[in-house]
């Protein structure tokens, strides 16, 4: 009985310390930053055999750089420049555009996809960072009339 009397006459300093690090654990989870950020812009149509634009535009809200390798991938083989990959420092400050031309004669699931990679001579001073999350994609579908 007497240990239940104590739990319930806390001080009120041990409550303002609980109350004060309650918020200030839901303050902190709100500060977080994103990884990687896609803008993956393809049109959503084509006609048989007509060259289609595939955008993709990736950001970062990290302080530190990563060496961002990007690239397009599909459930159907797709030739061309629709195979071409990139690899590029990317940092909060500058942003990156990529662009795709390519053809295609049926309906297509396209994904675009940025691996963070390990690799030197990318980033100024070799100084890129890896995050333990390191892949991420956007998935779009082509259809062809």
């Amino acid at each position: 009985m007497r240990l239940l009397q104590f739990l319930f006459r806390a001080s009120p300093a041990t409550l303002l310390l609980v109350l004060c690090l309650h918020l200030g654990a839901n303050k902190a989870q709100e500060n977080t930053r994103r990884i990687i950020i896609q803008n993956f812009e393809i049109p959503t149509t084509a006609n048989r055999d007509e060259e289609v634009t595939a955008t993709l535009q990736v950001k970062t809200e990290l302080k530190e750089c990563m060496v961002a390798k990007v690239y397009l991938t599909s459930d159907v083989p797709v030739e061309g420049a629709f195979n071409y990959k990139y690899t590029r420092c990317l940092c909060d400050d500058y942003p990156h555009t990529y662009y795709w031309d390519f053809h295609t004669n049926r309906t297509v699931r396209i994904a675009a996809v940025v691996d963070i990679i390990r690799e030197l001579g990318i980033c100024p001073n070799d100084a890129a960072v890896t995050p333990i999350k390191n892949r991420f994609y956007t998935i779009k579908t082509l259809v062809v009339a």
